[in-house]
């Protein structure tokens, strides 16, 4: 089992939002190393969704139901399939995962930029353990 991040801004497409379609279409990613990430998703892998933007937090957790398939919005693209699977206790905050020195490797802290992003599961572990 593989482990990822995927952002979202929440002012266009919030964890609430996802929690009320329960399953969604994760499409739209036009970053070749995000599309990358994206073809590598495995069915069964736990995703966190992250709120970026002014929030900057961990707040849930997805599962990938559909390994990649051609983007619906532009099929030259990649998209998965994300099912809700459990929103956490407590939101992780982008300072405190700055704060813990074993997540200073973390992929989202030196490619800040990138909507899709693997997680080590040591590193998952740990932010599980966070947010519980």
């Amino acid at each position: 089992m593989n482990y990822w991040m995927v952002k979202s801004e929440p002012g266009s497409y919030s964890w609430d939002d996802f929690v009320a379609i329960n399953e969604e279409v994760w499409d739209g990613v036009r970053n070749y190393q995000a599309r990358n990430f994206l073809r590598e998703m495995q069915l069964g892998d736990l995703v966190f969704f992250y709120h970026s933007g002014k929030e900057k937090a961990i707040v849930g957790i997805a599962e990938v139901s559909q390994e990649q398939f051609p983007d619906p919005t532009d099929e030259a693209w990649t998209a998965v399939k994300l099912k809700v699977k459990s929103p956490l206790k407590n939101s992780i905050s982008l300072a405190a995962i700055k704060a813990e020195d074993r997540l200073s490797e973390l992929p989202m802290l030196k490619q800040s930029r990138l909507s899709v992003l693997p997680v080590g599961k040591e590193e998952f572990d740990l932010l599980l353990k966070m947010g519980s």
